[in-house]
């Protein structure tokens, strides 16, 4: 990023600065697209969101219908088209994906981990004249890309800035343009530092989640054996994030209590939990008010080490025990 600081110019300008932003610009588009292993077509956003948006209003293709455990961000725009209902573990049956239209499924829930079987459903949909829009944002950088059309991914959710992020595009011919920048398909001034960043943290790599996986394992175990629950246990899960209920303990009891123990954790997605409202992922899911209210979300990232899991388990048994007060 401070090297893009040091060449900074709008990369759209024709002068000699503006060139040399330019090619910055594509250099680092070739790098994230190599680093993802992506062979289609990157706009660059101000993060997952913008992207989602962007990939829904642009679309050649209506969009017909969302998954009931998508982010705000496509639930916005989604007013008035068909839910796809997810069983218990949160996962959407590709056969209801039999639609021709603009289909959005999220890679990774955010609250629970949970991945799609989004290649399958991919596959549906495709069958049916459809495309597939992605929500990757969870996934990307530590996980392979799914079979999908189009692909939203935000940087800070695989060690880059914050604000930037990017539309994957399968073809151009999927996409209607609308924008002064990005191929004409997205205006704005690109930010240059934040996307050096962004490649710089992809080209790192994913090595570290080698060392995740067994740490969620240890707090599922750890959790199961406080006599909590693990949400969608049986389902495939991405190792960063674990969904845990601890039962007869308030999400905001609890959440007060791991703060003052210098334990930060959330009750739903990072994007809603600060009002504290039930998660609709988790009724979507067929957990009752009650249940639900007793969950809390756990992210584990590279600095996590194996002894911030024991001490994370052994205040969870404090507090369901009883004996850490608010």
């Amino acid at each position: 990023m401070n090297a893009g600081f040091a060449i900074w110019a709008n990369p759209s300008s024709p002068h000699k600065s503006g060139r040399v932003a330019r090619a910055a610009l594509e250099e680092a588009r070739a790098q994230i697209a190599a680093a993802l292993g992506w062979n289609g077509e990157i706009i660059f956003t101000s993060g997952a969101s913008e992207a989602l948006s962007l990939a829904v209003s642009h679309c050649s293709k209506p969009l017909v219908a969302v998954s009931a455990v998508e982010h705000d961000a496509v639930l916005r725009r989604a007013v008035g088209v068909a839910r796809l209902d997810v069983d218990q573990c949160g996962l959407v049956d590709p056969a209801l994906a039999r639609l021709d239209g603009l289909v959005a499924v999220q890679q990774v829930n955010s609250e629970t981990g949970v991945i799609q079987p989004l290649d399958a459903i991919a596959k549906v949909v495709r069958e049916s004249g459809g495309c597939l829009l992605a929500d990757c944002s969870q996934g990307a950088g530590k996980i392979d890309l799914p079979d999908a059309d189009f692909l939203a991914v935000a940087a800070h959710k695989f060690g880059g800035p914050i604000g930037v992020g990017a539309l994957l595009v399968r073809d151009w011919a999927l996409m209607r343009p609308g924008g002064g920048q990005e191929r004409g398909y997205r205006g704005g001034t690109e930010n240059l530092p934040a996307v050096l960043g962004m490649a710089a943290a992809l080209e790192e790599g994913n090595g570290w989640l080698e060392q995740v996986l067994p740490l969620r394992a240890m707090l599922d175990s750890g959790i199961e054996a406080a006599g909590g629950e693990v949400i969608a246990a049986s389902a495939e899960r991405i190792a960063t994030i674990g969904c845990y209920r601890m039962p007869g303990v308030a999400s905001a009891v609890q959440l007060i209590r791991f703060d003052g123990m210098g334990i930060e954790v959330s009750a739903g997605s990072a994007c809603s939990s600060g009002s504290l409202k039930s998660s609709r992922v988790l009724s979507a899911m067929r957990l009752d008010d009650a249940a639900a209210s007793e969950v809390i979300r756990v992210s584990i990232g590279r600095e996590t080490s194996e002894a911030d899991i024991g001490r994370f388990v052994s205040a969870w048994t404090g507090i369901a025990q009883g004996r850490v007060a608010s």
